[in-house]
């Protein structure tokens, strides 16, 4: 027997209530006016369950692609000097591989109703600089000049969160997040990998 909730649809796991709550509260209150108090009331779970999931009210924006970049991270590493710019684009490719609505991107597309601006602005700059030193220690790891392999690895993250705030602000059914990353690296193709 499936449970419901009180609108009949099946019963969601704690974390998208969680998330949903969060995004109703920002788009209703504005990022600064909602506590998580008032997402774990919303949500009907305690105050720890919010904190099993996400470790800051961030976080339940950031969570889905944090965990993306942290694999894609793994996966640079693991490339050594063997990384060139083809696998370094594939392993971009596959942070947006699958990529669906999210609270992210939800906020990407809302920030001025939901008072994200300067928000985004910061955290995007956070996972900006932790994808780009990703990308520079792949590049360094083959040889590769250090402010050479810095300015390659910043313009690649660049490309990729900017093409996933497109396609947030969009909407999913303008295209893939994939077709836009792609767009976007052909961007910085004038930034020989060698």
């Amino acid at each position: 027997m499936t449970s419901t909730s009180r609108a009949g649809r099946p019963k969601a796991s704690s974390r998208e209530t969680l998330a949903e709550a969060a995004c109703e509260l920002f788009l209703e209150r504005g990022y600064e006016a909602t506590l998580v108090a008032d997402i774990t009331q919303r949500a009907g779970v305690s105050r720890s369950s919010f904190f099993n999931y996400f470790s800051s009210k961030s976080d339940v924006l950031w969570s889905g692609l944090d965990a993306r970049i942290a694999a894609a991270t793994e996966a640079l590493a693991a490339l050594g000097a063997e990384a060139d710019g083809e696998a370094v684009r594939s392993v971009l490719r596959g942070i947006v591989h699958g990529f669906a609505p999210d609270p992210l991107a939800l906020a990407l597309r809302n920030r001025s109703a939901m008072g994200l601006d300067e928000e985004l602005v910061r955290d995007t700059g956070v996972r900006h600089v932790r994808l780009a030193s990703a990308i520079s220690d792949a590049a360094r790891a083959t040889g590769m000049a250090v402010i050479h392999a810095d300015i390659v690895g910043a313009a690649h993250a660049a490309a990729l969160l900017s093409s996933l705030r497109v396609w947030a602000e969009q909407g999913a059914g303008f295209g893939s997040p994939e077709a836009m990353v792609d767009e976007a690296l052909r961007n910085v193709d004038d930034l020989r990998w060698e």
